[in-house]
């Protein structure tokens, strides 16, 4: 396996100073002969091939940027770099270039890559003083500007001095007043070159340039500059969209100035970073992480004030749910909180539990549980946008308030089924929604995130909830569509009331796969609640109804559900399988598909291959007595012979149990012929001989007695307990073979009861005790017919 630490990309800067990538490979630190000196190797991941072959020179500078880019300049014009996908592999390049170089790894740069002179050199050494000397702030000079601004992109020292001379004397504000005059003159020429200052200016990445440009005195000056890209014909209308189009909504008046204003900042910002500004390349990108500082902690700022404001909130809340509300105004609260929950994303941990439980206490899961019933498909989108947050934050809180408001309201309103119902009407096509509700429904009911609750008796609580008031609402599409009589008149009304849509349809089929689905994974979490519900609902005979569904994927979701039931190994499934004949849709399935070699064909073989290499003793002597004539001439795989050959050594096993105890019992009799003949002169030694042969003969009856009362009980049940050699033939009378295409079924014998020995050895009780524990398969038992 490669190192993924030494995992890159590398990239080429082009003519038009976009970077190019060159491939992707894994970088080395090696001498190479050719180039006399320790050099960056990197060899395509794809075929070896050399992608770079890069000596590292004394005189070179490297720069580090961020924690997993490194960049330098080989030639004039000819800039290269390096994207590590890990910052250690980063770290460990990075310290063989400094050793090398004889710097310190802890610098992001090894030298100033801009050739300067002794003098220039010798006035470097103070850090205050300013190197690069700004033309003046006039129309005639903006190219220069443009220049300038340009040319000191690739040098971090020199983008940092710029910076600190763009900061004195109001220069960035100068050179916005003189965006206004370009603009009222209709000067094309110098709006380009501001065009490429104010966005090389925000490549600088500096917070307190920021600071300036974002301002309401200079934030549109700002997009008017940027409007102007000399790569298109015409400008875009930026600045016309951002104060006539987009309009700020206040649900509720917001009274603090100083928290409209950082709104109006971040969404303006928001803009220039995501529409204005062309996508970024790898590098690009870090130029701007200042940027997306700056709008991220102006998100962690609004939301504090907002969280801070008690009325704020408290009105929002109150006016959400209360019925008097129009449409148009619920919407708008709900989208509100919907984006206020957007915003809590960019808070620390803790302040984000601060900012969930302050909702909870103002009554948002109430309120959602209002606006989740309601007919408007945008506001029951967003509510489940809300709702996702809670359950991603505190899955332990949504259940707490579920099994909480069961004291309060009714079964049909309770949070859950709201939300379970929300997914079975789902207009999209697709049940984007849908699906959206199902993975929010998996997350509150997996014992996995019930197991850190500082209420150990939760997982116990609400899975007897969850399976009581809410279980039967789930699953009711599927019980309806798997009905037995479909023309029924109760049936149809079922269907439509449950799901208005036609069952037959792919929508429908959707639904019940995601149900299946939410199913399959309750039976391989939980293991009482389902396995009940299972039995008492026969749930496992409706759902392999679906396996005659015309939608391949329904199928197999419905065979999947069957497979992880099998997976349990659980012998309270295996008999209810067994009795209820369950293997006869998954066999018909099997010979319906022919001799098609796809999805469906495989998974039910896969089915049957677990079954023999796990070895479920009554599961492969059930399908070997019931079904194995009709899945005999399928040869292609060996599974099916494989169940056969696992089944006749069970059967050989118990037969020779019973030869060795016939063989047994006549040693007996030559032993007691033996002594019936010897001549014993010792009367006591007789009288003690004969008291031992009669005590062993009654402990051989006693034990002959106790096993032909376990045959027969056996036969009764339907269980083999031993098969003499000698049995003939029966043919069993099971009246559901016909339903299983020309399934025929072999000739099982006459249960008879073994014949013991006289003399019981005490290691042969431990052999029978183990081969009765082992032996658990029916061998003959009425089946239903379908």
């Amino acid at each position: 396996m490669s190192d993924t630490r030494r995992r890159v990309k590398v990239y080429t800067l082009n003519e038009d100073r976009q970077w190019d990538d060159r491939g992707t490979g894994h970088v080395s630190s090696t001498f190479v002969e050719r180039l006399k000196g320790i050099s960056l190797l990197v060899r395509a991941e794809s075929d070896g091939s050399v992608l770079l072959e890069s000596k590292i020179s004394p005189n070179t500078a490297y720069q580090k940027q961020q924690d997993t880019l490194i960049v330098w300049s080989e030639a004039d014009n000819y800039d290269l770099a390096l994207s590590f996908q890990e910052k250690a592999g980063c770290d460990e390049i990075w310290e063989k270039i400094c050793q090398v170089q004889g710097k310190d790894p802890a610098l992001d740069i090894t030298q100033d890559p801009i050739d300067e002179s002794e003098e220039e050199r010798f006035e470097e050494i103070p850090e205050t003083s300013h190197l690069v000397e700004l033309p003046h702030c006039e129309l005639s000079c903006l190219e220069e500007i443009a220049d300038l601004v340009t040319s000191v992109l690739s040098s971090p020292i020199r983008r940092e001095k710029l910076a600190l001379a763009l900061m004195s004397e109001d220069y960035l504000k100068k050179l916005l007043g003189l965006f206004r005059v370009c603009e009222d003159l209709d000067n094309r020429e110098g709006l380009h070159h501001l065009y490429e200052i104010v966005r090389g200016v925000l490549f600088l990445n500096k917070a307190a340039l920021f600071e300036v440009m974002f301002s309401d005195d200079c934030i549109m000056d700002v997009v008017g500059c940027l409007e102007y890209d000399p790569a298109l014909v015409q400008p875009k209308r930026h600045r016309e969209f951002l104060t006539k189009t987009a309009k700020f909504k206040e649900v509720i008046p917001i009274t603090d100035s100083e928290l409209r204003q950082k709104i109006h900042q971040t969404y303006r910002v928001q803009y220039i970073q995501d529409i204005i500004l062309p996508t970024p390349s790898v590098f690009e990108e870090n130029f701007l992480s200042t940027l997306n500082s700056f709008i991220f902690f102006n998100k962690v700022e609004i939301v504090s004030m907002l969280q801070e404001d008690e009325k704020f909130l408290t009105e929002v809340f109150a006016q959400l749910t209360d019925e008097g509300t129009d449409d148009s105004k619920r919407r708008e609260l709900v989208n509100f909180v919907k984006e206020f929950c957007a915003f809590s994303q960019t808070l620390q941990p803790q302040n984000r539990d601060a900012f969930f439980k302050t909702l909870a206490n103002l009554g948002i899961l109430p309120a959602l549980e209002i606006v989740m019933g309601m007919d408007d498909l945008h506001v029951r989108a967003a509510a489940t946008d809300i709702f996702s947050y809670l359950v991603e934050f505190s899955p332990s809180m949504v259940r707490e308030f579920v099994m909480q408001e069961l004291q309060q309201t009714d079964d049909d309103v309770l949070l859950i089924n709201v939300v379970i119902k929300q997914m079975i009407c789902d207009s999209d096509p697709e049940l984007g929604g849908a699906v959206q509700l199902m993975g929010l429904l998996r997350t509150l009911i997996d014992p996995e995130n019930m197991l850190a609750s500082i209420n150990k008796t939760e997982k116990t609580e609400f899975l007897s909830f969850f399976y009581k008031y809410c279980m039967q609402v789930l699953t009711a599409p599927l019980l309806a569509n798997t009905a037995h009589d479909k023309n029924s008149k109760d049936f149809q009304e079922a269907a439509t009331k449950i799901n208005p849509v036609c069952p037959d349809n792919f929508q429908t089929a959707q639904l019940l796969a995601l149900i299946l689905e939410l199913l399959t994974f309750c039976v391989e979490h939980h293991t009482y609640h389902i396995k009940t519900f299972i039995m008492n609902k026969d749930l496992l005979r409706r759902v392999l109804v679906l396996m005659n569904s015309k939608h391949t994927f329904l199928a197999l979701c419905a065979l999947r559900f069957m497979r992880r039931i099998i997976g349990l190994k659980d012998e309270y499934y295996n008999r209810y399988i067994i009795k209820g004949n369950l293997f006869e849709p998954v066999i018909n399935a099997l010979l319906d598909n022919g001799t098609r070699y796809n999805l469906l064909n495989s998974a039910i073989i896969e089915l049957f291959e677990f079954i023999r290499v796990e070895d479920i003793k009554t599961l492969i002597a059930h399908i070997v007595e019931n079904f194995y004539e009709a899945l005999e001439p399928i040869e292609y795989v060996q599974t099916f012979k494989g169940l056969k050959g696992r089944y006749e050594q069970e059967k050989d096993r118990q037969s020779h149990k019973l030869t060795r105890y016939r063989r047994e019992a006549r040693s007996m009799d030559d032993d007691e012929e033996l002594w019936f003949n010897e001549d014993e002169d010792d009367d006591e030694a007789e009288a003690v001989d004969k008291s031992r042969v009669e005590d062993d003969y009654s402990d051989g009856y006693g034990k002959y007695m106790e096993a032909k009362k376990g045959a027969t009980n056996g036969a009764n049940n339907g269980k083999v307990t031993a098969l003499p050699p000698t049995s003939p033939p029966a043919t069993p009378n099971n009246s559901s073979a016909a339903s299983v295409k020309t399934v025929a079924l072999p000739a099982s014998p006459v249960v008879k009861a073994p014949l013991v020995g006289l003399v019981d050895y005490p290691d042969d009780e431990d052999e029978d005790e183990e081969d009765e524990e082992e032996e658990q398969s029916p061998r003959k038992r009425p089946r239903l017919s379908s």
